[in-house]
C-alpha cells in the first residue's frame, strides 16, 4: 500500500517524495489543500515552473478521450533538457485508464501529479495508486489544530510578521474548513498588518472573518437538521445585521466539509461516536450535531459540498440582494434535503 497517512503528509512534502515514484495522486474534500498541494509538487518538480514545455497541465477529461496521451507526454524530452513534470486537472469523466498505462510503462522521469476531488474508497484511480509500489495516493482533509497553527506562523513568516499567541488562538478558531478560504483570511490578515513587527489580538478581530462564530452556528445547524423555518428566520435575521452571503454559505461550506471527513475517517462508527470523537464540538451543538451524522450519509455530503462551493462562487460573482437571494435559496434547498431524510 502507498496511501499517505494524512500527518505524515507535511514531513513528505518538505522532503519531496521518493524520485521513483511516478504518479501521485492528491485528493479529498479540502478542494484549497488539493489544489495547494498540487501545485507544490507539480512546480517543485521542475527548475521553472513557468515553463510550459517543463510543467505540462492536463484535463482529466482530455485524458479520457485520449488514455494514450499521458504515456506520450511522460515519455517526451524537454526541449532544453532538465526535469519535466506533468500536472493534470480532473475532470467529470475517468481517466484512470490514461494513469493506469503511465505506471505499467514506468515513466519515473517525469513527475506526474494528479489534482483530484474527493474520492470514496472504492473510486478507481483512487484504488490503483494506493496498490502500485511506484504511485503515492495523498489524501487532503480539513486542517485541525495544529496545522492551522502552523499554516499560519508560516504563511506570516514568509511576511516577515509575528503573531501573539492570543491573535494565533482566535484566528485559528475562525479557520479550517478549507485551505484556500484559510489562506485568504492569513492573507487578508498580513496586508492589514503590513509595517508592524506583530500582530495583536486587535488586529485579527478587525478583519478576520469569525466564521466559527456561535450566531452562524445555529444558521448552520438548523439548515444540517431540517429546520426549515428557522434558517429562513435566521437568515433574514443576519441579512438585516449585515453579514455576508458567501460567509454564511462558507460556514455552511465548512460544516459540511468537516461532517464529510469525519464520516469517512470515522468508518462505520455510530453518529455518537462521531460527535463525541469531535474535538472542541460545544457541548450545546453535540445533539443537533448527531443529527446531522444520522441525516447526512457521505454521498449526500459529497454532493452538498459540491453545490455549497458552486453558490458561493455564484454569490461572489452577483454580490448584493441577489447573492442573498442565491445564499437563502441554497440553505432553504439544504434544509429541504435534510427534513426529507428524517
Amino acid at each position: 500500500m502507498t496511501a499517505v497517512r494524512p500527518g505524515d503528509v507535511e514531513g513528505l512534502l518538505r522532503r519531496g517524495p521518493d524520485p521513483r515514484i511516478a504518479v501521485i495522486l492528491v485528493y479529498g474534500p479540502d478542494t484549497g489543500l488539493v489544489a495547494e498541494r498540487a501545485r507544490r509538487l507539480a512546480e517543485s518538480a521542475v527548475t521553472d515552473p513557468a515553463d510550459p514545455f517543463a510543467l505540462v497541465k492536463l484535463d482529466g477529461d482530455t485524458l479520457a478521450a485520449d488514455p494514450g496521451r499521458l504515456v506520450d507526454e511522460a515519455g517526451t524530452v524537454g526541449l532544453f533538457g532538465g526535469q519535466r513534470a506533468i500536472w493534470v486537472r480532473s475532470g467529470s469523466r475517468n481517466y484512470a485508464p490514461a494513469v493506469e498505462a503511465v505506471l505499467k510503462g514506468g515513466s519515473a522521469a517525469t513527475r506526474i501529479v494528479v489534482e483530484a476531488g474527493d474520492l470514496a474508497k472504492s473510486a478507481p484511480l483512487r484504488v490503483l495508486c494506493e496498490r502500485a509500489a511506484e504511485a503515492l495516493a495523498i489524501p487532503c482533509y480539513p486542517d485541525d489544530a495544529r496545522s492551522l497553527a502552523d499554516l499560519i506562523d508560516g504563511r506570516l513568516r514568509d511576511e516577515g510578521l509575528r503573531i501573539s499567541r492570543e491573535a494565533r488562538e482566535t484566528l485559528a478558531a475562525s479557520l479550517g474548513g478549507d485551505r484556500r478560504a484559510s489562506l485568504g483570511e492569513i492573507e487578508k490578515l498580513a496586508l492589514y498588518a503590513r509595517g508592524q513587527a506583530e500582530i495583536e489580538l486587535e488586529d485579527v478581530e478587525a478583519i478576520a472573518s469569525d466564521v466559527s462564530a456561535s450566531a452562524l452556528n445555529t444558521l448552520v445547524d438548523a439548515a444540517f437538521a431540517g429546520q426549515v423555518s428557522e434558517v429562513e428566520r435566521l437568515y433574514r435575521r443576519f441579512q438585516t445585521e449585515g453579514l455576508d452571503a458567501s460567509v454564511m454559505l462558507g460556514g455552511a461550506l465548512r460544516h459540511a466539509l468537516t461532517l464529510l471527513a469525519m464520516r469517512l475517517d470515522g468508518d462505520g462508527k455510530s453518529p455518537s461516536a462521531l460527535v463525541a470523537g469531535w474535538r472542541g464540538l460545544h457541548f450545546r451543538r453535540q445533539k443537533i450535531v448527531e443529527t446531522h451524522f444520522a441525516r447526512w450519509s457521505p454521498e449526500a455530503l459529497r454532493r452538498a459540498v459540491t453545490r455549497l462551493q458552486e453558490a458561493v462562487l455564484a454569490c461572489r460573482r452577483a454580490g448584493g440582494v441577489f447573492a442573498h437571494a442565491l445564499a437563502a435559496d441554497m440553505l432553504v434547498r439544504l434544509a429541504l434535503d435534510a427534513a426529507r431524510r428524517s
